[in-house]
């Protein structure tokens, strides 16, 4: 093969052929392509295809390069055409794309088969040939198969010359360099060994530009203050020198704090982030540029964020007051300007959310509120603006989760009806912005869950079959969206839970089986997507559940065993989020009342004593939210039930008491029947039926049959008629349709 006559006069380097759900991955090959440096010693060197250039540019993507012209195709295929190599993004999206793979058929049709490149993000090679598997296929067709001279393709297959980005593979460092190696017509070791050269060099580079970046801003802001004080030209130079002191904090902020993540100096990255936190504290905010104060909010922010993602709130909120304060200057200077009310409107949004990871309702309430009212005032001047509408509407989401989470339900329901109100107006101007159309489904949502706390199970049903609605047609639209799909198995879900409330067993079992099923195949999708193995942790131990209160308890075990190994490994993966620990706990109490169904004892004791410790550090975390409390009291009725199956009465009985205990006060914060449940049953089972009579009466005319709940009144002989009424509106409501089926 000699290309070298020809590689010189093409005008890209490559060509990048990719599915638009594959676009982070193209955006990271882009950029790690034309940021490469070729190393020193092997520039110039004579290779089959030429000399080793110094860059690899221009490398031409095809969506971020097109221009706005009418004929896309023409510019495509001149840019293939003009292309030394072809880079094809393989995946199962790839895969089934016929867009890419015209721009593969159309490079080989060029004769430049042997020119291909394969970078494998997801899926499996040649998986269209095992049975059952074909999903995963991740090669394009016109990739197995080689043409003929006519450019058509044969049925003789071919081996694409790939790089493996997969965990496990060559992951995307050694991914990254065998594409070069391809592009550079070079050995992959050659580069390798570079490779690691270069990365000690930057590491000693980026360290030392890392501290000496830090001692100059701290002297510049030095110099600056003292600077101040002197007269007119000394101000001059005060300003010149603040000025050279933020270019130098935001490249820190930058391009720095992105090359110190790339070596994991970790340390380094959090001191320089510490050093612009003191450099921005050090100057005064009355006599600086307004460009200079905006810059100064957008570095804040950032430091915020940073010290969100590593867990550190109390800094976090340190570095976001600073932001608005200033946010709160830029706004003060220009009061007619409703794009600066809305970015300091912002920035109580994220003050609030720091403080309702805190648990301080109060505080985080205060900001949300204060976000609330300049929003308002924004809205006001600018009707029409839709970007302005969702910012409110999230603030007022947000302000009716703390009242939620406060017992105020009544004052939730209120913000809750407004957000349906904006999104209903926002789906009535653009009937297909799929954004407006998902945004109501969680409005829908929202109103199903404080609905539900008030004990309106019609309405509840109600909300959340309209959620459920949106969300299986905009999942139904785009089948590929994987993030309409997890949008419509979280509902199926949720739905499935508060018809089983109700005693719709099939229904609710049809529900969470295709919330399970959907979660099933994202999660073979991407196994290292977190969330998706959250949502199937989450469910399967509700599908469990379900399973076990119909008698199902074999189908049950592998489900509660699935729903603990998944949330066991994520929480050991991040140990600072409560939410996964919570949902193991859920899952750990599921998979103990299972174990007591089948009679073994000792098993459900060691589970249920894991359960209790997940749950300690749990509401250590997060000592304000109450369904961990209502948690510790369910863990307490079983706890009891394990200790009646062992003729322990008297430990029975104390657990009992302080399930009784424990459960009262949030049964009195509303209507919850799931609350109100865990009372009777602690109730019921300490023999108190005359206190416990009131309560299942409730439960009755809220139309309440939870077979959990049903089993126990079975038990002690309680007669029970839930509302006639209620339960025929609830069953009106339902829908007797397969779920994915609901158009």
């Amino acid at each position: 093969m000699n290309l070298h006559p020809t590689v010189v006069a093409f005008r890209y380097r490559a060509f990048i052929a990719y599915s638009h759900r594959d676009e982070s991955w193209a955006d990271w090959l882009h950029k790690a392509l034309e940021t490469y440096r070729v190393p020193t010693r092997l520039v110039g060197t004579e290779t089959a295809i030429g000399p080793a250039p110094r860059r690899l540019t221009p490398i031409f993507r095809d969506r971020s390069e097109l221009p706005s012209a009418p004929d896309l195709g023409r510019i495509i295929n001149e840019a293939l055409d003009q292309s030394a190599f072809l880079i094809v993004i393989c995946s199962p999206s790839s895969a089934t794309s016929d867009y890419v793979n015209e721009e593969i058929s159309t490079f080989k049709r060029f004769g430049r088969s042997d020119r291909i490149l394969c970078l494998i993000v997801a899926g499996e090679p040649n998986a269209s040939d095992l049975l059952g598997r074909e999903a995963e296929e991740c090669f394009a067709p016109a990739l197995r198969f080689q043409f003929d001279a006519d450019g058509l393709p044969t049925r003789n297959r071919t081996a694409p010359i790939a790089a493996d980005a997969r965990r496990g593979k060559d992951g995307r460092t050694n991914a990254k360099l065998k594409l070069i190696a391809g592009l550079l017509s070079v050995g992959f070791d050659v580069l390798k060994q570079r490779e690691h050269q270069r990365h000690m060099q930057r590491m000693i580079a980026i360290t030392s530009a890392s501290i000496f970046a830090m001692l100059i801003t701290t002297a510049l802001s030095i110099y600056a203050v003292i600077a101040r004080q002197s007269a007119m030209k000394a101000r001059d130079d005060a300003e010149r020198r603040q000025r050279q002191a933020e270019t130098l904090v935001d490249f820190m902020l930058g391009d720095l704090n992105d090359k110190l993540g790339q070596v994991q100096r970790l340390d380094i990255l959090e001191a320089t982030d510490n050093q612009a936190m003191k450099y921005f504290q050090s100057l005064p905010t009355t006599d600086v540029t307004d460009q200079a104060l905006a810059l100064r909010v957008k570095a804040l922010q950032k430091i915020g964020s940073i010290r969100m993602l590593q867990g550190s709130i109390p800094a976090a909120l340190e570095s976001y007051r600073a932001a608005s304060a200033l946010a709160g200057e830029l706004a003060a200077r220009l009061p007619g300007d409703s794009a600066r009310q809305v970015a300091y409107a912002d920035s109580f949004k994220w003050i609030g959310n720091a403080y309702w990871y805190q648990g301080d309702l109060d505080r985080s309430l205060e900001k949300f509120q204060q976000a609330i009212a300049l929003l308002s005032k924004a809205a006001t001047e600018i009707p029409g603006d839709t970007e302005l509408a969702f910012d409110l509407a999230s603030a007022r989401t947000n302000a009716g989760r703390v009242f939620e989470a406060r017992g105020e339900f009544g004052r939730a329901k209120t913000l809750y009806d407004s957000i349906q109100q904006t999104f209903e107006a926002l789906r009535t101007r653009e009937p297909n912005n799929v954004r407006w159309l998902s945004e109501l489904g969680d409005a829908y949502d929202n109103l199903g869950k404080v609905a539900l706390e008030q004990g309106q199970l019609v309405q509840a049903v109600r909300a959340y079959s309209d959620d459920q609605h949106i969300k299986a047609a905009l999942a139904a639209r785009d089948p590929k969206n994987y993030d309409a799909q997890e949008n419509l198995l979280i509902s199926d879900a949720i739905l499935g839970r508060t018809v089983a409330l109700c005693g719709a067993n099939e229904a609710a079992l049809r529900y969470a089986s295709a919330s399970v099923t959907l979660a099933r195949e994202l999660v073979a999708f991407d196994p290292k997507q977190t969330y998706w193995r959250e949502d199937l942790g989450y469910y399967s131990q509700l599908l469990g559940g379900l399973l076990r209160q119909s008698g199902r308890l074999e189908e049950a075990v592998r489900l509660d065993s699935d729903a603990v190994r998944l949330l066991d490994e994520l929480v050991a993966t991040d140990k600072t989020n409560a939410r996964w620990r919570r949902e193991l706990a859920v899952a750990q109490v599921e998979a103990t009342r299972l174990h007591i169904a089948q009679g073994d004892y000792d098993a459900a004791e060691r589970q249920l004593t894991s359960a209790l410790a997940t749950i300690k550090i749990a509401r250590a975390m997060t000592p304000s939210d109450i369904n961990l409390v209502l948690l510790v009291a369910n863990a307490d009725i079983v706890a009891g039930q394990i200790a009646a199956k062992r003729k322990d009465t008297n430990s029975a009985r104390d657990y009992w008491t302080q399930a009784r205990d424990a459960s009262a006060p949030i049964a009195r914060m509303g209507n919850d029947p799931s609350a109100l449940a865990a009372w009777a049953s602690a109730l019921l089972l300490l023999n108190d039926l005359t206190t416990a009579r009131p309560i299942i009466q409730n439960l009755a005319g809220i139309g309440y049959r939870a077979a959990d709940f049903d089993a126990l009144l079975g038990a002690k002989k309680v007669e029970y008629v839930p509302n006639p009424d209620v339960v025929r509106r609830i069953t009106a409501t339902m829908t007797t349709e397969t779920p994915h089926e609901i158009e």
